[in-house]
């Protein structure tokens, strides 16, 4: 049994030694670039927003329950804020990168 436990000790000991390496650095502030796939799910969730507030628009027109309707209007006036604070964000972003640093 101590031999077992010996054995499996051994083994995670390894494994932590090989994992050593391939640690990743962690940041406290996120760095001050977008990648490209940062770039790309931003303007998926761009369009995601957007699309949404569209549809949320075109169906409280097309709806006659006034109960609905509201819901439907209040839930694109959202994904319109959301869109609008990812583009704030964004906006921030491009303000900070062309700001030189000294």
């Amino acid at each position: 049994m101590d031999q077992m436990q010996g054995m499996q000790n051994q083994q995670q000991t390894g494994m932590q030694n090989q994992m050593g390496g391939q640690q990743q650095m962690t940041y406290q502030t996120p760095p001050p670039i977008i990648t490209t796939k940062d770039h790309l799910y931003l303007n998926d969730m761009l369009s995601w927003n957007l699309l949404a507030m569209k549809k949320a628009h075109f169906f409280a027109e097309q709806c006659q329950d006034q109960e609905i309707k509201s819901v439907l209007e209040k839930t694109g006036q959202m994904h319109q804020r959301h869109y609008q604070k990812i583009l704030s964000h964004l906006k921030t972003q491009q303000q900070q990168q062309s700001i030189p640093m000294q």
